[in-house]
C-alpha cells in the first residue's frame, strides 16, 4: 500500500500521530476532524526540497482553499510557505495568521468591486483573471506588480468540476488576448510582471504539466517579444494529487520536478525569458493525507439486499464523495482487526446521495463504534456546510501524542447567528 497516512493500528484501535482516535472522539465529540501537524510540515519540506534543488529561485505558495484553519496556516508559514488565495476571506485569514501582504498572491475570478477595494487596501499581490479585472484594478490604482492568469489550453484533474483550463473552463486570459492585457498594464505604469496558470486539481502525471508549461511559456515569449515585458516569476499553479485508494502510488517528487524543471529551463532559454523565479501552488498535497474525519456509528440496519452503517457525519461534513464521486478509504477506528463484511456507509442527511461508500469491505462494527474517513484534510472542512441545519464540526491538531482544539464545535445557537 502506497498510502502515506500518519496512523497506527494498536491492538485494533486507531492512533493518529500518537493520539488515540477513541480518546479524541470522547474528549471533543464527533464528527471530528483530526490533523497531523507533523505530517503537514513534513509534506511541505518534501515538496520544497524537491523543487528547490532543481532551480535556484523557487517559492511554494500554499493553495489555502484546501484548508484555511489558522493553525494550519501558521504551521506552513513557519515552514516558509507563502499563500495562494482565491477570495478576500482567504486573504483575511492569511493576514490574521501572520503572513505579510507581500507573501500573498490573490488569484480570483469574477471579482466584485468591493472585493477588489479590500484587496488593494490589504496590499496583496494581484494575479488578474481577465482584461476587465485589469481595467477595474487600473481604475482604482496602478500597482507596482501585476501577474496574469493565462489559460494554457491544457486542462486536467480528477473530475470535470476541478479542471481549470481549456476551452470549457471559465478561468484565465486566452493566449491571443494576453499580449494586449500585458501591453495595457505596461502603458498604465505597471513596472513588474508575472505569469501564472492552473490546469486543475488532483493530478498525478507530470505530462499534463509539461504540455501546459510549454503553452504558457510560448505565450510568455510572445508577450516579451511584442511588449518588452520581462517576467519576475512564472507560476505553475498547483493541483498536485495524492493517492486516495490502496494501491495508488505516491508522486515521485524528485522525478516530477526533475522532469518539469528541466523542461522549463530549456523553454526559458529558448524563448529568451531569462531566469525568473518559479512558483508552485500545492494545496491538497500538503494537507489531504494529514487529515482524518472521525464519525460515530449511530445505526446498523439491513434490507433484503444490503447492509447499512449509518454515521453522524454527512455530506454537510465531507462533500467530496457526493459532489465528485470521490473515494475515501474508511477504517474501523475502534475495531480494526474484526472480520470484514460488505456494507454501505451513509450519513444523517435527508438525501439519498448522502453516502460515503457503497459496497465497501469494512470490519464488522456495531452502533457506537468509531469510523475514520481518511484523506480528509483537504476540501473537507473548507467545503463543509450547515445543510439540514447541522452545526459545523470541531477541528483538532494532533502530534506526538498530544491533541489540541483548533476550532470549536458549533452549537444549535450558532445556526441562528445574524438572523432576526
Amino acid at each position: 500500500m502506497a498510502l502515506n497516512w500518519p496512523y497506527e493500528n494498536r491492538g485494533g484501535y486507531l492512533y493518529v500521530d500518537g493520539v488515540s482516535a477513541l480518546d479524541a472522539a470522547r474528549r471533543f465529540g464527533t464528527p471530528l476532524y483530526l490533523y497531523s501537524e507533523n505530517m503537514i510540515r513534513r509534506q511541505y519540506r518534501r515538496i520544497s526540497e524537491a523543487f528547490s534543488k532543481q532551480y535556484p529561485k523557487t517559492r511554494i505558495l500554499y493553495a489555502a482553499k484546501a484548508n484555511t484553519n489558522l493553525s494550519i496556516l501558521r504551521a506552513l508559514r513557519e515552514e516558509g510557505a507563502e499563500i495562494d488565495a482565491v477570495s478576500p476571506g482567504e486573504v483575511h485569514a492569511a493576514l490574521h495568521a501572520g503572513y505579510r501582504p507581500g507573501q500573498i498572491l490573490f488569484t480570483g475570478t469574477s471579482v466584485g468591486l468591493d472585493e477588489l477595494l479590500y484587496l488593494l487596501d490589504a496590499g496583496v499581490r494581484m494575479n488578474v483573471d481577465s482584461e476587465s479585472q485589469l481595467d477595474s484594478l487600473l481604475e482604482q490604482e496602478v500597482p507596482e506588480m501585476v501577474s496574469v492568469r493565462v489559460n494554457p489550453e491544457v486542462g486536467a484533474g480528477h473530475h470535470e468540476h476541478v479542471i481549470t483550463a481549456g476551452y470549457e473552463a471559465k478561468f484565465g486570459v486566452w493566449d491571443e488576448d494576453a499580449i494586449g492585457v500585458y501591453a495595457k498594464a505596461k502603458r498604465a505604469g505597471v513596472k513588474r510582471f508575472g505569469v501564472q496558470m492552473h490546469i486543475g486539481s488532483g493530478n498525478l502525471d507530470v505530462g499534463n504539466y509539461l504540455l501546459a508549461a510549454k503553452r504558457l511559456l510560448e505565450v510568455a515569449g510572445h508577450v516579451r517579444r511584442e511588449t518588452g515585458v520581462e517576467f519576475d516569476f512564472v507560476d505553475l499553479g498547483g493541483g498536485l494529487g495524492v493517492p486516495y485508494k490502496p494501491g495508488e502510488r505516491q508522486v515521485d517528487l524528485d522525478a516530477f520536478f526533475g522532469e518539469l524543471v528541466s523542461f522549463i529551463k530549456g523553454e526559458l532559454e529558448r524563448r529568451d525569458l531569462g531566469e525568473p523565479e518559479l512558483w508552485f501552488e500545492p494545496g491538497r498535497f500538503l494537507v489531504a493525507e494529514a487529515g482524518v474525519l472521525l464519525t460515530r456509528v449511530t445505526t446498523v440496519k439491513r434490507n433484503p439486499k444490503r447492509k447499512f452503517v449509518g454515521v453522524d457525519a454527512g455530506f454537510n461534513t465531507l462533500v467530496r464523495p457526493a459532489m465528485y464521486g470521490s473515494y475515501h478509504h474508511i477504517l474501523a477506528a475502534s475495531a480494526m482487526d474484526e472480520p470484514e463484511e460488505v456494507v454501505d456507509v451513509y450519513g444523517p442527511l435527508c438525501e439519498s446521495g448522502d453516502l460515503f461508500a457503497r459496497d465497501r469491505r469494512l470490519p464488522q462494527v456495531s452502533e457506537g463504534a468509531l469510523l475514520a474517513i481518511m484523506n480528509a484534510g483537504a476540501y473537507g472542512f473548507s467545503m463543509a456546510s450547515r445543510y439540514n441545519s447541522r452545526p459545523l464540526p470541531a477541528e483538532v491538531m494532533v502530534g506526538d501524542g498530544e491533541a489540541r482544539l483548533i476550532r470549536g464545535r458549533e452549537t444549535l445557537g450558532d445556526l441562528l447567528g445574524g438572523q432576526c
